[in-house]
């Protein structure tokens, strides 16, 4: 190897260390390493931003927004009410909606698609009494495998169809994937449905409602004013101060019946005012005693969290959230919007103390407080997964029939090569932002910049690794390792190969990455470059090993209480099965 070619990989070794590190984000990383490869002239200046005006790029761009017209619309939600019911046995609630999610990831991003379900999931685990680690992993594999059928379904997809365009002059087209991503999707769910949620760990299947992660009832607290207090006529600011010094955190104050919210601290304490509290026992102890506060005898402690006023909700941080990264007290979430942090969950562990000063991580449930109107749309708005109920689209029923009507638009032009899938879809989105079913502010919202500025920067990172000559390297290291082997072997391997990348790395970066290498070996076996290119597809998006090869993973870590080590036992023979389905489908479809 030359010197470029040692360069480009030990920075894309350092990349991919710094993903499975996981504690820079991965967007972050691969700007970071786009830069070195510019600084090292592994990547030409003139090519450094070029991913971001990627065909690739823009598709995924306006696939994010069109799912969000689809959910605000009420497509969705009219589909589930009519699916959804309780049901008594564990294989079929877990292989109904299993098998949604998968359908929903056949026309929307398999991201959106479970983030629009994942409430469903809870809810109903919640109603049948049943853990919610039992359904949420279920759901993620199979929005993925859902994702493999059409070419919109997930992002691997796109790179992998606008890859084909450099090497045929022409993309794979909508269903071109379907033959391959259709068997491999139906059998994948149909043995998560009755056999690998099984392969959980009891702990994890036994576990019965999210609400045991929080207990939050142990720490909310009711206290009285007496008629001699030192605080009468004091704005509460002053008292919510030496509250804050003790770990004590005032959420609320009952006044003659009636119920004010802490976030007005202007608000002068008056003699049997009831302040609403929340602290761990000894927290509490130490601020009634110096303060000389009485608690209340015989209320019910969280009498103030749900009323006419206030609400409570329950909420996932997504890896894209602007939560992520953050404590409650850099977001000043309670000065901005009065919303208080009543618990976070993390990976099944319960975090009592020191709530304002939590660093948020992707996957962490937190349960907050605020006003009853506004509390949904700012968890909404700071990238997060409400998982309480919430109709937040009035009347949007009203519209669901356009917004079917222009995305089937859309994809009847891709599908009669009327116009390029970007264009098509760039077309779709506009008319839904038109007609307000995508509200003009919100568009910009709906785009997950993170997982855009991921595409943009790996794809000239792909492209130095090809001009360099770098993938022709791997491509004979592969050969190398299996000179005696047949084609179709090959062909499993490089299959293989990319999907234990993408249990490490991002699929996306997966894909962009292994996409060359796998023309590259095409070429010096002198086979079909589409055989190989569809392998990388179904790799490069079958990540069930970790909570990091795919977003969906990360999502569910949280809220169904799962650890590091859980997703194997479900995912590896998940994998085993899918290598076994798709490579004799590969070239039944695709032959060599």
């Amino acid at each position: 190897m030359n010197q470029e070619q040692v360069a480009i990989f030990l920075i894309l070794a350092g990349i991919l260390a710094l993903f499975a590190w996981g504690r820079i984000r991965y967007d972050v990383v691969a700007f970071m390493g786009l830069i070195l490869c510019v600084l090292l002239r592994l990547v030409p200046v003139e090519d450094t931003f070029s991913g971001f005006s990627h065909p690739a790029t823009i598709t995924v761009v306006m696939v994010l927004i069109l799912s969000r017209g689809l959910a605000n619309s009420g497509v969705v939600d009219l589909i589930v009410s009519r699916l959804m019911f309780t049901v008594k046995r564990v294989s079929l609630h877990v292989a109904m909606l299993s098998g949604i999610s998968a359908v929903f990831s056949t026309v929307i991003n398999n991201i959106g698609a479970l983030a629009l379900l994942m409430p469903v999931g809870i809810e109903s685990s919640k109603k049948a009494k049943r853990s919610p680690a039992v359904i949420l992993m279920p759901m993620s594999f199979a929005s993925i495998l859902g994702g493999l059928v059409t070419l919109i379904g997930t992002s691997p997809n796109i790179i992998i169809a606008n890859y084909r365009t450099n090497v045929k002059g022409e993309p794979f087209t909508m269903f071109d994937f379907s033959p391959v991503g259709g068997v491999v999707a139906f059998v994948g769910v149909v043995f998560i449905a009755f056999a690998g949620w099984r392969m959980l760990p009891e702990k994890r299947r036994a576990r019965v409602t999210v609400e045991e992660l929080i207990a939050i009832d142990d720490y909310i607290t009711e206290i009285i004013v007496p008629k001699d207090s030192e605080f009468i006529g004091m704005p509460l600011r002053d008292l919510d101060q030496r509250a804050e010094n003790l770990d004590v955190e005032i959420v609320g104050l009952i006044r003659s019946e009636r119920r004010i919210l802490a976030a007005l601290r202007h608000e002068e304490i008056n003699s049997e005012d009831i302040l609403i509290v929340k602290a761990g026992p000894k927290e509490l102890d130490k601020f009634v005693t110096d303060t000389k506060l009485e608690l209340v005898a015989g209320k019910k402690k969280t009498s103030l969290l749900l009323s006419d006023d206030t609400t409570v909700m329950e909420a996932v941080v997504q890896s894209s959230s602007r939560m992520e990264g953050q404590t409650f007290t850099s977001l000043r979430l309670k000065k901005r919007y009065g919303i208080h942090l009543l618990g976070v969950s993390r990976q099944g562990t319960q975090i009592s103390k020191r709530l304002p000063q939590v660093r948020f991580r992707g996957g962490d449930v937190v349960l907050l407080q605020g006003d009853s109107e506004s509390l949904a749309e700012i968890v909404l708005s700071l990238g997060c997964l409400p998982l309480a109920k919430r109709r937040l689209n009035l009347g949007a029923g009203k519209k669901s029939g356009l917004a079917v009507s222009i995305f089937a638009a859309a994809i009847v032009a891709v599908t009669m090569e009327l116009a390029s899938l970007q264009i098509s879809l760039s077309v779709a989105a506009i008319t839904m932002v038109t007609f307000n079913i995508v509200p003009v502010r919100k568009i910009y919202e709906e785009i997950n910049w993170p997982v855009i500025v991921l595409l943009g920067a790996m794809i000239p990172v792909g492209g130095g690794l090809e001009s360099t000559g770098g993938t022709r390297v791997i491509a004979e290291f592969i050969l190398g390792l299996s000179a005696s082997l047949a084609p179709a072997l090959i062909l499993a391997l490089v299959l293989i190969v990319t999907m234990t990348l993408s249990d490490v790395m991002n699929n996306v970066a997966t894909a962009v990455v292994m996409a060359p290498v796998a023309v590259s070996i095409a070429g010096q076996l002198g086979v079909n470059v589409d055989s190989f290119l569809m392998a990388v597809a179904v790799g490069a998006s079958c990540a069930f090993l970790t909570p990091i090869g795919h977003q969906n993973n990360t999502l569910i870590m949280g809220p169904g209480g799962y650890k590091f080590g859980d997703y194997w036992r479900m995912g590896l023979p998940l994998e085993i099965l899918i290598i076994v389905l798709s490579v004799p489908m590969i070239l039944l479809v695709w032959p060599l």
